[in-house]
């Protein structure tokens, strides 16, 4: 089991920035492959990051590439969303997730649906005011 906690969210102006964390306590956490998600209002939940358990690789959806970077840091347990550049359609629930049962033959391997992952932060609201 492990336990995620996100932080960071807040109120922003357009084309401004934050930097998200997900704290993770528990298991291993240098072996879950992590991503980012997020649910606006009236939204179905939608894919914005993630990351390898190696870190080596990332993925990212077309609404948010080259605006926000998502990395890891095994040592303190913490992945972190760096957005730039917010847009009002940023605004949203954002919810980490992790996926357990990594192994060597994923160490480049990231996950983009909501249902591949088995844990999942209570999330945190960025708003992007216009």
């Amino acid at each position: 089991q492990v336990q995620l906690v996100e932080s960071g969210g807040g109120l922003v102006q357009a084309e401004g920035s934050l930097r998200l964390s997900c704290a993770a306590s528990g298991r291993t956490f240098s072996g879950y492959a992590m991503g980012w998600f997020r649910q606006a209002p009236g939204k179905e939940r939608e894919f914005v990051a993630a990351i390898s358990w190696s870190g080596r690789s990332t993925y990212y959806a077309n609404s948010v590439k080259g605006r926000f970077t998502i990395s890891r840091d095994n040592a303190k347990n913490t992945v972190f969303l760096q957005m730039n550049n917010l847009k009002f359609e940023d605004t949203a629930v954002y919810y980490c997730a992790g996926k357990g049962s990594q192994t060597v033959a994923t160490m480049t391997v990231t996950y983009t649906g909501d249902y591949e992952y088995d844990y999942w932060g209570q999330g945190t609201q960025v708003t992007v005011s216009s």
